[in-house]
């Protein structure tokens, strides 16, 4: 059997992840999908090849993580420092971005999920813009899971924009400066709709944030995976929800006894 973590093999695919206990999956899981390129390095061709068979992995761990109960799942699509990459790879990437919609917008809609983008959206072509409203549009609706798109997004951007809006309220005497509380802060964050991630995948063992939900990550729990975006399929996804389970979250408590 095949093996994506030291001493752990891959749950069956026929049955949910056995926990040992009852301890809930998590309800809201983010992935930085990372590794497209250096897989395709790897093999000898260009690192768009990699980002396109990246494509296949995003449609089967949608579909799956939904089957599994998940009822919010974060992608990290595209940072804001994904600009200063060679301008091919970056109008690949919307290439393949505008593919993906076109192909897949209309099932996940008739599956019941909704689709959400955060980042800022300006920046990205004029027709991406549309599409992403119309995405947003057309799933509205869509109640067995929230697929969040995370696309020209990057966390110090977010806190900073929230943290100057905070303080234009403040100056305009709207509110006082020591009534802000961290419920203010999440309320001005693209996230406000979203619970915090209770389990962050890192893919091709990289082991760092990368300005992704540097907020909302405070109490998350984190497994890193010693493989390549591509490689990252639905028996991957089962062991890191095993590996979930048996996690103790006390949210800075104690250990509970027994």
């Amino acid at each position: 059997m095949r093996r994506l973590l030291p001493g752990r093999t891959a749950p069956s695919m026929d049955a949910p992840p056995k926990t040992g206990d009852t301890r809930p999956l998590p309800g809201h899981v983010a992935i930085i999908m990372d590794g497209n390129g250096r897989w395709a390095t790897g093999r000898g061709l260009p690192r768009i090849a990699g980002h396109k068979r990246g494509i296949n992995s995003v449609r089967k761990i949608t579909r799956h993580a939904k089957a599994r109960g998940v009822k919010y799942l974060t992608l990290f699509a595209f940072s804001t420092e994904n600009w200063l990459r060679p301008k091919e790879e970056v109008h690949g990437l919307f290439d393949l971005f505008r593919y993906y919609m076109r192909r897949e917008c209309r099932t996940l809609a008739r599956e019941g999920v909704r689709i959400r983008f955060i980042g800022d959206s300006s920046e990205m072509p004029d027709d991406i813009q549309s599409m992403m409203v119309e995405a947003e549009d057309m799933t509205a609706s869509g109640d067995t899971m929230t697929l969040i798109v995370a696309l020209n997004y990057g966390s110090r951007a977010e806190i900073l924009t929230a943290t100057q809006r905070l303080a234009a309220r403040v100056a305009a005497g709207e509110l006082a400066a020591e009534a802000i509380d961290d419920a203010m802060i999440s309320a001005e964050l693209n996230t406000a709709d979203f619970p915090d991630p209770d389990l962050i995948i890192r893919t091709s063992g990289e082991q760092r944030l990368s300005n992704f939900l540097l907020w909302q990550a405070a109490y998350s729990e984190f497994l890193f995976v010693d493989r390549h975006w591509p490689d990252f399929d639905e028996q991957s996804f089962d062991e890191c929800l095993e590996l979930y389970c048996q996690r103790d979250r006390r949210f800075g408590g104690l250990r509970k006894s027994g």
